[in-house]
């Protein structure tokens, strides 16, 4: 299971939210790529990038920051937050971005979310699925879609994408456990599906558990910030 450091950017410094909630903000460093660096020295070879003022005012905001931790690292890198057009989607990968990781724009505008995989190749996007009693919630999860993730999955999987994360916003930023019952189900309906596990890990034994009900990867954040899982925990789950 890969293990997946998440960096939330907030007018340039790392941060964190809680369940989403910008009131709630907490600055754990004022350089992502310090963060970054010291992710890859652990042998961390994956990074999650939000750009949180994207994601609030919709459109790209901290594309820079993706730059610098690109050149600078050998990070696989995917960015979200803020992307709304065939043009961003061009500028992230540009700026150094493996995948790009949508939300918003999957329930939206199907029709424009389905050209990119025509364009870019399906293996380009990480959709995230944002949850909050398994109904998707968008735009920074301020609107509920009434979709059932079930069948938000479903349509992803028919669009030709095979791997997802999900992030359950009862728990996101929460430290409180991850949403295993909801993420066993997911897998045990579809198990072909590269599934990542995101929001609420708050233990290294939380990773133990996703990566036992089958979970392809965890995306960790806060955890990590406050010191409740150890970089060098980190080092040794790869190495095993």
């Amino acid at each position: 299971m890969e293990i997946i450091p998440a960096i939330d950017i907030v007018d340039g410094p790392c941060v964190r939210l809680t369940k989403g909630d910008f009131a709630k903000k907490v600055i754990y460093n004022d350089d992502p790529l310090v963060v970054a660096k010291s992710f890859e020295d652990a042998g961390i070879s994956r990074l999650h990038i939000v750009d949180l003022d994207g994601a609030n005012w919709h459109s790209l905001k901290n594309l820079k920051t993706l730059e610098i931790i690109s050149q600078n690292t050998s990070l696989i890198i995917d960015f979200g937050g803020g992307i709304k057009s065939t043009g961003d989607v061009e500028s992230v990968l540009n700026a150094g971005a493996v995948m790009v990781s949508v939300g918003s724009v999957t329930v939206k505008e199907p029709g424009l979310f389905a050209q990119w995989i025509k364009d870019f190749g399906a293996d380009k996007f990480l959709p995230g699925a944002d949850v909050l009693f398994k109904k998707i919630q968008i735009h920074g999860w301020k609107e509920d879609t009434r979709i059932d993730v079930f069948d938000f999955i479903s349509g992803m999987i028919s669009k030709g994408i095979n791997r997802i994360f999900c992030t359950d916003i009862s728990k996101d930023g929460m430290m409180g456990g991850p949403s295993v019952e909801l993420y066993q189900e997911i897998i045990l309906k579809f198990p072909a599906l590269h599934f990542i596990a995101s929001g609420g890990i708050s233990c290294f034994d939380d990773l133990l558990v996703l990566e036992e009900i089958g979970c392809k990867g965890a995306i960790v954040g806060k955890a990590i910030y406050e010191g409740k899982i150890s970089l060098k925990q980190i080092e040794d789950f790869i190495k095993k």
